[in-house]
């Protein structure tokens, strides 16, 4: 079976895979879209509203289809599962969308795929490190959106404490998408310059207070987002373009994605998110950033929170 470059599946048409839907509609990265969700109804009624703006955008083929549909796509994104309630971290969420996961998985290995999976459903580390144990496809097939939404919310975050625009700054939240995730500050550049230089540059001299103060914003972004309005999903869907244009356009883009660690900073099976070369086949190669020795320790602890999880679907 080739695979159609051209072609997206999205599973789960809630606010997060309606919000992608669109934003993979206006990206024009794709020509055909199948919708998929345990409601074929709601999934029809999508399809619907976002082709009826096509006269207004580029020609594309969107429906509510099966996953009889799936075969030639070449990325499926999953968002199917239980919304984050307010005051319930993403861990809380694990026991409701395991189960959806491993039934999801289920009905794609029926068919013969051979693109890329992309797990955006949370607690995603987990959620990913179970499409990959159930899938038994290669490691570099199955993908988590990661830390990319957290790590374009600290950049934001950074653009807008020191007046720059937030794509000259390179800086990434490395662990877990969720609550033991850390800042990587050692490894901040903005223009070229580490992080604590070009705030001086701008007057900032309060390092460790400004530090705490961003991260914090950072980290806790979604509960303050969910405590106003009840979901995020605009966001995480642009996130979702963006991983998917480095898929389709193999643009060997560095990203920091959910993926399986083979030993960097002495870690193995666990899946969490480290800045990672993405391009047609997935995930060519992690880029193991150098981090001091806190920052290692905080992403040892934050690998050991998600192991802990992972131990009780995965004893052995």
């Amino acid at each position: 079976m080739s695979i159609d470059s051209r072609k997206v599946v999205v599973v789960g048409c809630g606010f997060v895979g309606s919000s992608s839907a669109f934003a993979l509609m206006q990206s024009k990265l794709f020509s055909e879209m199948v919708l998929i969700d345990a409601d074929h109804d709601r999934a029809e009624g999508e399809a619907m509203d976002i082709s009826h703006g096509m006269a207004f955008a580029s020609p594309m083929k969107i429906y509510a289809g099966s996953y009889d549909d799936i075969t030639d796509a070449a990325v499926i994104v999953i968002t199917a599962g239980a919304n984050q309630k307010p005051d319930e971290t993403r861990l809380d969420l694990i026991r409701k969308n395991s189960a959806i996961m491993k039934s999801i998985i289920g009905e794609i290995k029926k068919r013969p795929f051979e693109g890329i999976l992309l797990i955006v459903s949370n607690p995603v580390d987990i959620l990913t490190y179970i499409a990959l144990k159930e899938s038994g496809y290669p490691a570099n097939r199955v993908i988590g959106s990661g830390t990319v939404l957290d790590t374009g919310r600290f950049r934001y975050e950074l653009g807008e404490h020191l007046g720059v625009d937030s794509r000259s700054i390179h800086a990434f939240i490395i662990g877990e998408h969720g609550d033991s995730e850390l800042a990587a500050w050692s490894e901040a550049r903005v223009g070229g310059m580490p992080i604590n230089d070009f705030c001086e540059l701008r007057g900032h001299y309060d390092h460790e207070a400004s530090m705490e103060k961003i991260f914090n914003s950072v980290k806790n972004s979604a509960y303050e987002i969910i405590a106003r309005k009840h979901a995020t999903y605009y966001g995480i869907a642009m996130a979702v373009c963006r991983i998917c244009a480095a898929i389709v356009r193999n643009e060997q883009s560095i990203l920091p994605v959910s993926s399986l660690m083979t030993g960097e900073y002495g870690l193995e099976n666990v899946v969490l998110s480290i800045p990672a070369v993405v391009d047609e086949n997935g995930i060519e190669t992690v880029v193991p950033i150098e981090l001091n020795e806190t920052e290692l320790s905080k992403l040892q602890q934050s690998a050991a929170v998600l192991k802990k999880v992972i131990a009780e679907f995965y004893p052995d």
